[in-house]
């Protein structure tokens, strides 16, 4: 067997295009919907010349791959690399890089302490500290709604929501950027985020252990579910971890980008602010139409078939999420922010027994910022060009000059 990109090498099967594009360059990163609408065009499968893989960009198929976790496992690295063949560069993820058996364990242990009870103590808190920043930033004529903003509160609220006691937001930021770049080829993205992320994972795992964070926060949930069933630590050190890998990026993405879709729809903002039980669908809007997190990659763990195709056991397949969530055959208009469109079903958040466990948390956070916008701001205006940010699994926002108006 020849090892490619540390994975499998496939040869092309029957009945599948074989495309020369690279899903993890500059061009295609910045313009993923292009990419996207191209993906989808060629079939239910593509097969990627340069990376001897499958990659999948409609709905159809990528929610039958994303389901069936038997047949397509996360276990072998959720990235290029088939971590049965390559030795990850990392532990993996106790949640989203193993199966069940050992992911339902571990998951629960997660659940437990991101229960709706737990959620629901963190809403005033995430509600005030939005209110203080939004009412921070209207004293400003201009901001970066990245920089001021998306970037701002999660780093803000997460930490002390978790408990973590002594971590800043660049350590934070820095691990993220490395966590999904790393999800990639090692390309520059990949090795400009590995540079500068490897001197903080020391600091990540030592603010994860039980001795640093404080006695009331989510993490504190985690050592007490897992104290019940193991006597040693590590595990829990390591869910924490999984928190943070997750748990900020994902966010910071998500609120910029739905800033990003509110200046250029005002309309769609005023629609929210006449209307705040809208406040909920305005986000899974966003999340559907500007997926946080691009793409993740299964392995087939058997031979088998979808749609049609033959799959080798083996194979890697990038599942893009964010061309499932605007494939025309399961959403009219998919290109379209809609704050009244019917959300249910959008693969932004995963689905199946992988679907994101900190999506109560996340929504949590961005629900309360939103509120606080609707609440306190009249309009959102572009001030500038929007720059995107290249990054080989989110797609996120650099610079997004805007001006929020009282």
């Amino acid at each position: 067997m020849s090892l490619f990109h540390g994975h499998k090498a496939i040869k092309v099967p029957q009945n599948i295009t074989a495309w020369d594009i690279d899903p993890y360059s500059k061009e295609v990163l910045l313009d993923p919907e292009t990419f996207f609408s191209a993906l989808r065009e060629r079939g239910p499968f593509v097969y990627l010349n340069k990376y001897k893989m499958l990659a999948c960009g409609r709905y159809k198929e990528t929610k039958a791959v994303f389901s069936d976790h038997q047949r397509f496992v996360s276990s072998r690295g959720v990235g290029i690399q088939d971590f049965k063949l390559e030795k990850p560069w990392r532990p993996p993820s106790l949640v989203l890089e193993v199966d069940p058996p050992k992911h339902t364990r571990n998951r629960r242990f997660l659940t437990k302490a991101l229960s709706p009870n737990k959620i629901a103590q963190l809403k005033d808190f995430f509600k005030n500290c939005a209110d203080e920043l939004i009412n921070e930033l209207l004293q400003k004529k201009e901001i970066d709604g990245i920089l001021d903003l998306a970037e701002i509160f999660p780093t803000r609220v997460f930490p002390e929501a978790v408990g973590l006691k002594k971590i800043d937001k660049e350590t934070l930021l820095g691990y993220g950027a490395m966590v999904f770049n790393a999800l990639g080829p090692d390309n520059e993205f990949r090795k400009d985020a590995m540079a500068k992320g490897l001197s903080v994972l020391e600091k990540i795992n030592k603010q994860c252990l039980e001795e640093n964070i404080s006695a009331k926060g989510l993490a504190k949930e985690i050592y007490r579910s897992t104290a019940e069933h193991f006597e040693e630590d590590e595990l829990a050190g390591m869910l924490v971890r999984s928190l943070l890998s997750a748990g900020i990026d994902t966010t910071v993405s998500a609120i910029g980008n739905l800033l990003w879709c509110f200046a250029k729809n005002p309309e769609q903002f005023q629609l929210v602010k006449d209307d705040k039980s809208l406040v909920g669908n305005a986000v899974e809007e966003s999340l559907r139409l500007t997926s946080p997190v691009k793409a993740f990659c299964r392995t087939s763990a058997v031979e088998t078939e979808v749609s049609g195709i033959a799959i080798e056991e083996g194979t890697k397949i990038l599942c893009v999420l964010g061309s499932a969530n605007t494939d025309p055959e399961m959403w009219d208009n998919p290109y379209k922010y809609d704050v009244t469109r019917r959300t249910i079903g959008h693969l932004a958040l995963g689905i199946g027994v992988h679907n994101c466990v900190g999506q109560t948390l996340a929504r949590a956070e961005i629900t309360a910022l939103t509120m606080s916008l609707v609440e306190r701001v009249k309009t959102i205006r572009p001030a500038g060009i929007a720059a995107w940010k290249p990054n080989n699994a989110m797609r996120s926002l650099e610079s997004l000059p805007i001006i929020l108006e009282k």
